[in-house]
């Protein structure tokens, strides 16, 4: 597992060393990404179904998330992706 740690950072910030690291990541690893961020909730995940990897956000504290980013079994459709991104992040910062 690789953590990015992009607490403090605003968008674009948070998304951009997502993909970068993403990019990056070695086969099979996972991506663990901690923000305060609420906008990052959508954007991260974007940017990792863009190169074909799953995401999972956990509430770690009151405006702390940790989004966990896999590498898909199949090929993901990024417009279910998008919308499922966009309905998950609306519901966790609705609170």
């Amino acid at each position: 597992m690789v953590e990015l740690d992009v607490r403090g950072e605003m968008c674009p910030y948070p998304a951009m060393k997502a993909r970068q690291a993403l990019q990056k990541l070695p086969p099979g690893e996972t991506l663990e990404v901690l923000t305060d961020h609420a906008p990052a909730l959508s954007t991260v995940p974007w940017e990792g179904a863009k190169l074909g990897y799953q995401s999972t956000i956990e509430v770690v504290g009151k405006g702390l998330w940790r989004i966990r980013l896999v590498k898909a079994e199949a090929p993901i459709d990024t417009r279910k992706a998008l919308e499922e991104i966009s309905r998950r992040a609306a519901e966790l910062t609705a609170s």
